[in-house]
């Protein structure tokens, strides 16, 4: 019970506690803040990486169309579902 009285009494324990209290819960960078902010970082790193992939699969389908007419007529009936004049179209959808 001394020993505990004692570091009780010491102002620099109590000044060391009070700060690390201060630090943990009540400063504007505190755990909670940094763990949502690391939390929001790794989702946008995460979209930033999904984003890049898209970027690549855009650009490689921009070149195939630049290319050639033939992709390009393909890319239109596929995508868009276009036809030619003389020709009807039908659509199966296989569960």
């Amino acid at each position: 019970m001394n020993f505990l009285q004692k570091i009780l009494k010491n102002k620099y324990f109590l000044v060391i506690v009070g700060f690390l209290v201060w630090m943990a819960f009540f400063d504007e960078k505190d755990w909670k803040t940094i763990s949502v902010k690391k939390a929001r970082l790794d989702s946008l790193q995460n979209t930033h990486q999904e984003m890049n992939v898209k970027i690549a699969e855009t650009g490689a389908e921009l070149y195939q169309l630049q290319s050639n007419a033939r992709n390009i007529e393909k890319y239109a009936r596929d995508r868009y579902m276009m036809k030619k004049n003389n020709e009807d179209v039908y659509q199966v959808d296989i569960p």
